[in-house]
């Protein structure tokens, strides 16, 4: 498998989110490695960006999200889940996507079709968050043979409070995967 390099996440946020889609999100635990392919994923472009957590600013929860691009920004929400999102373009600018949905690949129980989900059946908790991408126990990586792809634009999942950024189309997902959350 080939890492992504840094490069790649170093770039427009929306385009990142596209071709993030076919990818495989690896976790190495415990002598286990875990294998999940990326089949839905949604954009948050920075501060400017209502739905963003960035858009409060730098705190000390968003922090990950204002440094380099290739860094995981995990949270917990709801008081139950976690969730995993990829920083993308240059330090500072704050944006990055969230993977919400995986095919699993190699040794990934359960469900996850949703992005809770993903970070249960991967493993990833909040001591993950800040961890470099690049990485050899948690990393993105190139499939061993490339697919073309048909890609859904629709708006994002759960943020109404957003007001105009809520209708924008920033959620990806592969066209007919069975993996792709229901929301």
């Amino acid at each position: 498998m080939q890492k992504l390099p840094r490069s790649f996440y170093d770039r427009n946020t929306v385009l990142v989110a596209t071709e993030l889609l076919g990818k495989w999100l690896v976790r190495v635990t415990d002598g286990i490695e875990r294998i999940g392919r990326i089949v839905e994923v949604e954009a948050y472009l920075g501060p400017h960006d209502l739905a963003a957590h960035s858009s409060k600013g730098l705190t000390a929860r968003t922090k990950v999200m204002f440094g380099p691009p290739g860094y995981a920004y995990v949270y917990f929400i709801y008081g139950i889940h976690y969730c995993m999102n990829v920083v993308t373009e240059r330090e500072g600018h704050a944006s990055a996507v969230l993977l919400r949905a995986i095919e699993p690949v190699k040794s990934v129980p359960g469900r996850t079709q949703g992005p809770g989900l993903v970070c249960k059946a991967m493993h990833i908790d909040k001591l993950l968050n800040g961890h470099d991408l690049l990485s050899d126990d948690f990393f993105i990586a190139d499939p061993p043979q490339t697919e073309r792809l048909l890609i859904i634009k629709r708006p994002r999942v759960g943020v109404a409070y957003a007001r105009h950024w809520a209708k924008r189309q920033l959620r990806f997902y592969i066209k007919g995967n069975a993996y792709v959350s229901r929301s």
